[in-house]
């Protein structure tokens, strides 16, 4: 039954990752926050998948809740009109390529600086905030490099929101 789920929640993930990304129902910004919410929630039945239920509550109140909240009401704030596609210019593709090596290396020393050598430590409370921080970012089986890459995927959509809504100065 638990690999049933698994794979239902993976491919509903997956597919509604993709349908944010490339929507062919419709251009509109909202419909691809609703299958973003979709993402957020089937992530969420994974993390129950992992007896992972405080990550879980988590996914669903702040991301699922309050960061799509916020996303909606930027979107429909500045008012989002399907806009004709813009002109693809060399310094904008350079500085995109640029922006991701940088990414790219921050996110290396990151996993580098984590997944170092390090000595033991007493032993933490279970249940503790301690407890979790060890458990999400140790060498173990830490899950740094997905924290920092949801981290970023929301800040890219925060500014990719806003530069769509951005009118053409004349």
């Amino acid at each position: 039954m638990e690999s049933v789920l698994f794979n239902i929640f993976a491919v509903l993930a997956v597919l509604s990752a993709l349908l944010v990304v490339v929507n062919p129902l419709s251009r509109s910004p909202v419909t691809s926050a609703m299958f973003l919410v979709t993402t957020m929630i089937s992530i969420s039945g994974l993390f129950v998948l992992l007896n992972a239920y405080f990550l879980a509550a988590v996914q669903i109140l702040v991301y699922a809740g309050a960061v799509m909240v916020l996303f909606l009401f930027v979107i429909m704030l500045l008012d989002v009109q399907e806009t004709a596609r813009r002109k693809l210019r060399i310094v904008s593709l350079v500085m995109g390529f640029a922006a991701v090596g940088a990414l790219f290396g921050v996110y290396k020393s990151s996993v580098e600086a984590t997944y170092e050598d390090v000595e033991a430590v007493d032993e933490v409370v279970v249940g503790s905030t301690e407890a979790l921080a060890r458990g999400l970012f140790s060498k173990d089986n830490g899950f740094i490099l997905p924290f920092e890459i949801v981290s970023i995927l929301l800040l890219v959509a925060m500014i990719g929101a806003i530069l769509l809504s951005k009118k053409e100065l004349r």
